[in-house]
Parts: structure tokens; C-alpha cells; sequence
């Protein structure tokens, strides 16, 4: 599935497969989600459990790696009008610079002057199409493309972005022949964790691990070993039982190449089908419960998959490499509105089905990246082939609202009950691991699937407590003060580990306000960080300083200091940025440009003053963080007004670039590459950049990224984005949410990644109920 690439993300920032059988639950499901996250999904954490925890000591800020001093920025050399003028008669008239670090000052340089506006504005656009389409040679997916997808009048043609033609794919065997072939791993993901627990010391049994109260670290560990193994064998198994999971966000789409909230996520690892994981160290392999074998020719440029002919659909008809093609083609269609699943997908040159169970991947070079990219979601083809040509969209005719509603899936379980705001109920389909009368793969743990959509974090809570839901994240609040009596312990334990998601203020760089990034690195001056962890995330998580964890490995072996609050330096950087109280009112004001459809395009030029809104999802702990935002910025004369909506419009005001600042968050991708549909200017348009990023010099970073094979060399790329970003402070960076989870003590066999107890190989997969005792 597709979400390597930032899991939503997430927003994904953010969503990119996962699951289940008898003794090991179903691979398969695990997957599905796997692919979904490995094909650059980052997903979107904007809403979703909030999983907070006590951390131990050397998880916390700072510890573990080395601090650097605060990243210095050399301020612009030009400071008036004057020298923008003057600046322009050297470089040609080149006002695009200027734009983009003394915006103020161009202001007020073109003034009223609609000519000049209307100069600036074409050279915006011919800037904003050069650095899309920059590293897109042997790819169609163009800005131009983008924007003729777009048009009403242009006809759907299933795969125009594709850039090989049909003529262009040679014969099977002609491919075979003439290269080396080298043998790819296919492997089971629940077996590579049984592997691996035979060599690791249990800490606790689990009648000992179910009597503790988890109040420090040691403990911890104590309950994490004990609960998280696997079942020793399918009488360990309570078959007929049902898991009444939680979640806070309801799911707008079970289309697998729709979905982008971390609840769709979560659902579509378990309904949906897919050829390729990867395991909790991020290690990609294809999946034995659908793939045969796996081979990469020796020069790079093709993979070469051969799938298991015992899959089929819910609906009966077979599960073959058609399907994968045909899915393929829809993704890479410019009429379809998929450009989250699209990021890396179009780095492929084609991909073709030989017959009925043999793929070929065709990449366009050796790239470090073609491991991750041959992983998308995957349709059936059957369902759309003959109606995606009357409704791109796969959203909006009655047929497909229907085939939303009750979709075909290709994972082991079916959606049997749907009631909007309140439930999705699946089932385990038998046609999944039982094929003519005999098992091919395992069956899934359990029977019945319940998700409780709760929104309010203390509703969900008290559920927990009475046993009406069996699983969820918990708050820094919730873990610390809520949880540490007989009315949870009852029923519940709770266990943490390090999770890579992070969260933040976006800054729109299409708003008036924020597109110097003096302006927004006074936003982050003039935060109270230290407020924020100590108050807000009760001292349990981790003060974020970039896009990097600091254990993974792309992040700077030295990072950047953290930010903390100084609001003489905030007030001295808005001073040179054109921002000061020139009325005496008590609120800053400055020259600005007007672009009231956010749209890049500028409609004119005024003096206003600084009053903007922070979107934010309708959540009282992410509201509370806006609001302490709002304190702080009053205090430097800046009016910040805070907007809680619901998640789903939260994603739409996003995708459409439509806000000046919101409140979000992301979950890690697979591969450091995934950030790029963050932070490329492609991605403004066609990804998930939605504060408007726009940097060349990242643009060439994450391109030379995908060509580097030296792993060192291609870990300082990435460390050097990380530091890059962090510099311009697109987001003002918060917080690295830990893994909080709270789990009934009926529940067994879960283990953790950086993404959390699911979203890779095996992930949920393994988790069961024991049989009840008689």
C-alpha cells in the first residue's frame, strides 16, 4: 500500500500496509498497511489518539545527543527601498529574491504600481513551474500536467502521467534473458518477530506483568516484554473474540488510494491488499502470504514480482497482477486526485503484467528510493475499470459512494456495519485465508473488529475504564493523573515507547504574515516551549527539534538547539522585518501582499496589521497549545486568533493551502525520502506541502537523495534538509509524541516501532485474546 511516504500520515503531516493469521495473525492485513505507509504517506496526525507517557530519563530533550548552539542566519543585506531598486537594476529585474526575503520592503518598493504587481506575478508562476517540474525529466507527473489535470474540460485518459508507452515494454523473456537477476526477500513478518523474541529474556510473566502499576521505566520494560509475546501456539487463541479499538477521527474514505487520516490508516491495514512491508527497524521485504518471489536486476532498473495465485477479493473473483497494473494506471492518471500516493509512484517509468501472477517494475535509474516506490495500494480492477473513465474523482457517482460505503477489499476482513460519527465494525473474511476448501494462510486473530469513534479524549477514557473499548492512546494528562487507580487498573494496563510523530504550528508561506523566515522564526522565539512541556505535555515528551527523531538515523549526529522562549530577540526579528507599531495601538503593522485565495498569485499591496487565525483541530489539548500561542504573541503585539473545526475540514482548509497557520501533526515514513511530498515545491501542487514551502536548495537535496547509494553519503543529505528547515522554520516544531497506549488486560502480543504498536510488519497482527477460562 502506499505509505511509506509519510504517514497522515497523518497530516499524514503524512498515512502511508499490515496483518494477520492463526499463530502469527494475518501478515497479510500488516501489509496492506505497510504498503499503504511505505508508499510515502506520512500520516496526518491533525486528529487521532494523543498517546502520552512518562519517558525515562534519557529520552528526554537533549539527552543521548549532542546540543548545538542556536543556528545563526545572516540577516538580509538589503534594508530599504532603495537598495530594492537598486538590486533590481543589477540582477535584471529579478524581483523573485527579494520576494522571498524582504517581502516587506517589495512591498513597498511596487506599491500601487499594477504593472510591477503583474511582473512580480509572472515571474512567481514561471519560478513555481521551473522548481516543480526541476528533477522531473523522465517523469510527466509536471506542474503542467497538474494544472491540465485540473481543468474540467480536459477528457480522462486512464495513465497519461506513465511515462513508458505500451510499445516500449519488452517481451518477457527478452527482459530475462538479458539480465541478472538478483533474489529479493520474501519473508513473514510474525515469524522474523518470533526470531527475534527467541532471543530475548522474558522480564516478567504476564500474570506479573497484569498485577503492576506502570510508574516508572523499569516496570515499563517489565510489561512491555511480558504482553508483547506472541502466542505460542493457536490453542493461545481465542478465535471467535472481537477487538473494540479506538479511534478519535472518523474515516471520510476506505478507498485505499484515498485515504490520508491515521483512522483510515488503521482500518485500511485491515481491509486492504498489498504485495510489500517492511518490519519495526524500516527493513522492506515482499509479503509471504502474497508474493512467491521477489528479484531486482543486478543494473537497478526493474523488479520483478511473482504473486501467490491463491488470492481473491471479498466478492470472489480472483486477486491478480492486472489488478496491480490497473492500479497503477489510475494513480498515475492526472484526472485522479490522488497526489499523496502519486509522490514516488511517478518516479516509476511503468510497471506491467506479464500474465496473470508476474510484475515488472521499470525504474528510470538505479535509484536509492525504487525499493519503497514499487509500493502503492492496489484496486480491484474489476470494481473500477469501467467507471473511473465517468467520476475520476472515485468519490462523488452514486456507484462509487457506494463502493465506499461497502467496498471489495482484498484484506482479511470485510466492513459489515458503517454508522457515521459512531462505529465501523469489520469481520474476517473466510475467503482470505481459506481458499477451495484449504487454509493458505493463517487466519486473523480475531473474528470481529470494532472501531468506537470518540472524539472527546475523556469520553473515550471512561469507556476504556468500563471495557467498552480495548485499546487506545492516552495523554500526558490521562497517563499521569487519570490512570493510576483500581477504576483502570480493573480491567487495563498501559504501556509507552519512542514514536516518531511529531507535531506543530505551520506557517503558511502564502499567507501575508508569514512568508519571511524572520517572521517565523519569531514565532518560534516567542512561543513558551518550556510552558508547553512542563503544563501542556506534563514532562513526558520530548521538545522537537526538526524533522528527524533524535534516534533515527537520518537526524544530525549534532542537533539543533532547541528553541525556548525569547521575546525581545522575537520582537527584534519582526522589527527587521518591516513589523512595528506605527499608530501607537498596540499592534504591530507592516507592508504586506495580499493573496486572498492563497493561490501564489498576488492581488495587491497595503499596509495591515499583524492579526491572523491558527486553525486547529476541535481537541482540548491541541486547542489549550493554540491558545498558550495566543498568550504569548499578545505580549508582541501580534493578535493570533484560534479556530478549532473538525478534523476532516482541518484536511480540506489544508490541501487547499486556504489558512495562514494551523496546528498539526505527522507521522514518520519508512524512508527519509518520504518528506519530499513536505517540502518540494512539486508538492505544493501535487503532495503534501501545505504551508507552501518553496526552497530550491531542498529541492536539489531530496533529488540528490534519490541517487545516492553510499549510505553515509546519502545520511548527510538528509541531516543537511533536517538542519536546512530547521533554519527557515516553515513549522514552528513542538513536540515528539511518545507512544502512550492503554490496552485491556484481555489483550496480548503487542509490540512497538517508531510508528507505534501498528503500521508496520507484524504490528497488530500478532495481538490476541487468550481463550476465557472455563
Amino acid at each position: 500500500m502506499s505509505t511509506h511516504r509519510n504517514r497522515p500520515f497523518l497530516h499524514t503531516p503524512g498515512t502511508l500496509a499490515l496483518m494477520t493469521t492463526c499463530k502469527r495473525c494475518s501478515l497479510f492485513v500488516l501489509f496492506v498497511t505497510l504498503s499503504l505507509l511505505s508508499s510515502g504517506c506520512t500520516s496526518h496526525q491533525g486528529d487521532g489518539g494523543d498517546g502520552d507517557v512518562v519517558i525515562d530519563s534519557d529520552s528526554q530533550t537533549g539527552q543521548g545527543t549532542t546540543a548545538a548552539p542556536p543556528i545563526t542566519v545572516d540577516a538580509p543585506t538589503i534594508t530599504t527601498v532603495e537598495q530594492v531598486a537598486s538590486e533590481l537594476g543589477s540582477s535584471g529585474g529579478d524581483m523573485v529574491p527579494l520576494f522571498e526575503s524582504v517581502p516587506n520592503l517589495l512591498a513597498e518598493y511596487i506599491g500601487q504600481d499594477q504593472e510591477k504587481l503583474k511582473t512580480l506575478n509572472e515571474q512567481l508562476k514561471k519560478t513555481h513551474v521551473a522548481r516543480s517540474n526541476s528533477g522531473q525529466a523522465k517523469t510527466k507527473t509536471t506542474e503542467e500536467s497538474v494544472e491540465s489535470g485540473g481543468d474540467e474540460k480536459t477528457p480522462f485518459q486512464l495513465g497519461d502521467l506513465i511515462p513508458m508507452a505500451d510499445k516500449d515494454f519488452p517481451e518477457l523473456a527478452k527482459l530475462l534473458k538479458e539480465n541478472k537477476w538478483i533474489d529479493k526477500p520474501v519473508v513473514d513478518s510474525t515469524e522474523l518477530m518470533k526470531q527475534r523474541q527467541e532471543k530475548e529474556k522474558s522480564l516478567a510473566s504476564v500474570r506479573e506483568a497484569l498485577s503492576l502499576k506502570n510508574s516508572s521505566n523499569d516496570i515499563n520494560l517489565k510489561i512491555r516484554s511480558a504482553m508483547g509475546r506472541l502466542a505460542a501456539n493457536n490453542k493461545s487463541v481465542d478465535f471467535n473474540g472481537t477487538w473494540s479499538r479506538h479511534t478519535s477521527g472518523d474515516v471520510k474514505s476506505t478507498n485505499p488510494i484515498m485515504i490520508s487520516s491515521s483512522a483510515e490508516f488503521d482500518v485500511s491495514g485491515l481491509t486492504s491488499f498489498g504485495l510489500m512491508g517492511f518490519d519495526w527497524t524500516f527493513t522492506p521485504f515482499a509479503s509471504k502470504d502474497t508474493v512467491v518471489s521477489w528479484q531486482s536486476s543486478e543494473n537497478g532498473l526493474f523488479d520483478k514480482v511473482v504473486m501467490r495465485d491463491d488470492l481473491v477479493w471479498s466478492d470472489g473473483k480472483k486477486i491478480t497482477a492486472h489488478d496491480v497494473e490497473f492500479s497503477y494506471r489510475v494513480i498515475m492518471s492526472s484526472k485522479v486526485p490522488v497526489p499523496a500516493v502519486r509522490s514516488g509512484t511517478d518516479q516509476l517509468q511503468g510497471v506491467k503484467a506479464y500474465d496473470d501472477q508476474t510484475l515488472v517494475y521499470f525504474h528510470p535509474d538505479p535509484l536509492a528510493t525504487n525499493v519503497w516506490n514499487v509500493n502503492f495500494p492496489v484496486l480491484p480492477k474489476h470494481i473500477y475499470e469501467k467507471s473511473i473513465a465517468d467520476d475520476p474523482t472515485l468519490a462523488s457517482s452514486p456507484y462509487h459512494v457506494s463502493m465506499d460505503e461497502s467496498p471489495v477489499t482484498g484484506g482479511s476482513y470485510v466492513i459489515t456495519k458503517r454508522v457515521r460519527g459512531q462505529e465501523i465494525v469489520l469481520e474476517r473474511r473466510d475467503s482470505y485465508h481459506t481458499v477451495n476448501g484449504k487454509q493458505v494462510r493463517d487466519i486473523p486473530h480475531f473474528k470481529n473488529i470494532r472501531f468506537a469513534i470518540i472524539q472527546d479524549p475523556s469520553t473515550a477514557l471512561l469507556s476504556m475504564k468500563k471495557g467498552d473499548i480495548e485499546e487506545m492512546q492516552l495523554s500526558p494528562e490521562q497517563w499521569k493523573e487519570q490512570t493510576n487507580n483500581e477504576d483502570f487498573y480493573g480491567k487495563n494496563t498501559k504501556v509507552y515507547d519512542i514514536e516518531w510523530v511529531y507535531f506543530y504550528f505551520g506557517w503558511n508561506s502564502r499567507s501575508p504574515f508569514f512568508r519571511d523566515s524572520r517572521v517565523r522564526r519569531a514565532m518560534s522565539l516567542a512561543f513558551d516551549h518550556a510552558e508547553m512541556m512542563e503544563r501542556h505535555r506534563k514532562g513526558m515528551d520530548e521538545q522537537s527539534q526538526g524533522i528527524f527523531h533524535r534516534t533515527s538515523p537520518w537526524a544530525p549526529e549534532t542537533l539543533p538547539a532547541a528553541y525556548q522562549q525569547d521575546l525581545d530577540a522575537a520582537e527584534d526579528l519582526l522589527e527587521s522585518a518591516g513589523w512595528t507599531d506605527t499608530d501607537g495601538d498596540g499592534t504591530l503593522d507592516g507592508m504586506v501582499f495580499l493573496d486572498n485565495e492563497f493561490d501564489g498569485q498576488l492581488e495587491g499591496v497595503k499596509r495591515s496589521n499583524f492579526e491572523f487565525t491558527i486553525a486547529v483541530s476541535n481537541r482540548p489539548d491541541r486547542i489549550n497549545l493554540c491558545e498558550l500561542l495566543r498568550e504569548n504573541l499578545d505580549q508582541i503585539g501580534i493578535i493570533c486568533n484560534v479556530r478549532p473545526v473538525e478534523f476532516t475540514v482541518l484536511q480540506q482548509m489544508a490541501r487547499d493551502h486556504k489558512f495562514h497557520a494551523q496546528f498539526a501533526g505527522w507521522g514518520t515514513g519508512t524512508d527519509p525520502d518520504t518528506s519530499e511530498n513536505l517540502w518540494t515545491t512539486k508538492a505544493i501542487d501535487s503532495g503534501r506541502n501545505y504551508v507552501a514551502y518553496s526552497n530550491p536548495e531542498i529541492d536539489k537535496l531530496f533529488q540528490d537523495g534519490k541517487y545516492e547509494l553510499d549510505p553515509e553519503k546519502r545520511r548527510e543529505i538528509y541531516r543537511n534538509i533536517h538542519r536546512k528547515l530547521y533554519q527557515d522554520q516553515p513549522y514552528t516544531w513542538l513536540y515528539f509524541r511518545n507512544a502512550y497506549f492503554a490496552f485491556s488486560k484481555t489483550l496480548r502480543g503487542y509490540n512497538f516501532s517508531p510508528r507505534g504498536p501498528y503500521s508496520y510488519g507484524p504490528g497488530e497482527s500478532t495481538i490476541f485474546k487468550a481463550p476465557a477460562l472455563k
